[in-house]
């Protein structure tokens, strides 16, 4: 039973593989986040999970208003909201990450849930919201800002000073950090090391953030980290891409990653400002390449607009932020040569990191912040209220057709 339990678990973490590209037109019947942004999604089971800094939700039809602090959950194949699940979080919510037995970890920047001390990172059950019992990261200094778990081991990363400095493993049941993972990032950009994003594939983890160095071998904002093993090592793979500046207001500019659902190559998508460069791009990297000088398979450039996230299903690349084109090396806050229009959305060739005809249209205020691609679809969460040309507050689904 355990085995089973723990196959189920490393099956429910892994990327969701799609046969085509996703349509178009959303479903009709996901709720609605009345205000604020969505920072994160997750799919528990037929759960959807969603957190952000908000306060209230409405049902499809917008006739029930839920209050909901930061947190909620609903069906995924009705839309219904989960009546049940209302934890009360006191802070935004920015990675959430599956369970099992109907639990789900999320972590952000509050000092506690349900008005009881957990501060940065929980694991609540779907039931009722309550706090899993027995589990005590003691995460303290800052915030939780990525998840990422696979069977009995929970990775967080973020900004915080313990139990490890911005990435820690640690135990999916208890909390209690591995002493076995000792990689620290180091020699930040910026004032702070924060991590922004991680993400896990075939022994791999990818994670990206403020930091130069990885265990004092030159990472600079992006590296792979072997963890196949009981000791995990920094693995033999480097790249200078983003060792060069953007704007003076973007000192580290990495921030969205995913792996294929193969786990052979992964994308990264980039913020910074319309300097050229790798300032503002989605870019394919191969996971098993070897070397100190890895160069991208492809980068397809916004000409200017940052992304915040990505999503590799096998039929697309999917990437999202407030950017206006793809396929616009040449453009500075303009559409140069080639330039295709992508408003807030859009989707890249995986192989050839071209943009697909695929072009729903986003309102693109600050951006896509979520991407989760499930066996239904592809769900979407950011800060703005109309896509795919229709009205779904900063929560929708692409279904695949």
């Amino acid at each position: 039973m355990l085995a089973r339990v723990a196959l189920a678990a490393i099956i429910a973490s892994a990327p969701a593989a799609h046969p085509r590209v996703v349509s178009a037109d959303p479903v009709d019947d996901t709720p609605h986040v009345l205000d604020g942004i969505v920072n994160a999604i997750a799919v528990v089971g037929g759960t959807v999970v969603v957190g952000g800094s908000f306060s209230e939700v409405s049902d499809a039809a917008r006739t029930t208003v839920h209050r909901r602090a930061n947190l909620f959950a609903y069906d995924l194949a009705t839309g219904r909201v989960l009546p049940d699940f209302a934890p009360s979080v006191a802070g935004p919510v920015y990675g959430l990450a599956a369970g099992d037995r109907g639990t789900v970890y999320v972590g952000g920047e509050f000092a506690g849930i349900n008005h009881q001390r957990s501060r940065s990172l929980a694991r609540l059950n779907l039931a009722d919201g309550s706090l899993v019992p027995g589990f005590a990261p003691r995460i303290g200094g800052g915030m939780v800002t990525t998840l990422a778990r696979h069977g009995p081991q929970l990775y967080a990363g973020g900004d915080f000073i313990s139990p490890r400095t911005s990435l820690a493993r640690l135990d999916a049941a208890t909390g209690a950090p591995d002493p076995a993972f000792t990689i620290t990032p180091g020699s930040p950009l910026t004032s702070t090391v924060k991590v922004y994003a991680l993400a896990l594939s075939g022994g791999r983890l990818a994670v990206d953030g403020t930091f130069t160095t990885l265990d004092g071998h030159s990472r600079p904002q992006l590296g792979l980290i072997d963890v196949s093993g009981r000791t995990a090592r920094v693995a033999p793979w480097r790249t200078e891409a983003y060792a060069r500046r953007c704007m003076d207001a973007f000192p580290s500019y990495v921030r969205g990653l995913d792996f294929s659902p193969d786990g052979r190559y992964f994308a990264v998508v980039t913020t910074g400002g319309p300097r050229g460069g790798m300032c503002d791009t989605a870019a394919r990297f191969e996971t098993y390449a070897k070397g100190s000088r890895i160069r991208p398979t492809w980068v397809n450039s916004t000409g200017g607009d940052s992304l915040y996230a990505v999503s590799v299903t096998g039929a697309a690349v999917y990437v999202g932020g407030h950017q206006r084109w793809l396929d616009n090396p040449q453009g500075r806050d303009s559409p140069g040569p080639g330039a295709v229009s992508r408003p807030g959305i859009g989707a890249i060739h995986p192989r050839t990191g071209k943009a697909l005809s695929w072009n729903p249209g986003r309102e693109r205020g600050i951006g896509v912040k979520a991407f989760s691609a499930n066996s239904s679809g592809l769900l979407v969460g950011s800060d703005t209220t109309r896509l795919g040309r229709e009205y779904h507050a900063r929560i929708g689904m692409f279904p695949l057709p």
